[in-house]
């Protein structure tokens, strides 16, 4: 029993991506996204700063074609050392 009986796709799904608050951080996690979704809309993104300002998350809403297109951008994400967490 696969994961994808959760989603059917294809679907809007958020990822929220957390890092710390530094220059950089955003850029670097939507240039990864634009590396899956090319026409992504900025208008997608919302971003939340931690009570004391030291993290940054952002959830970015896609359409996701398949499974493998998640399971790439999050191989992606994860693997990029200014991201501290992926959900």
């Amino acid at each position: 029993m696969g994961q994808d009986l959760l989603l059917d796709f294809p679907c809007d799904v958020p990822i929220k991506v957390f890092g710390r608050n530094a220059p950089g951080f955003r850029d670097s996690a939507l240039s990864i996204m634009a590396d899956h979704w090319d026409d992504l809309p900025l208008e997608r993104v919302t971003e939340r700063l931690s009570r004391g300002g030291s993290y940054l998350s952002l959830t970015i809403n896609v359409y996701a074609e398949s499974r493998e297109q998640l399971d790439a951008v999050y191989r992606d994400l994860t693997a990029s050392p200014g991201i501290l967490m992926v959900l």
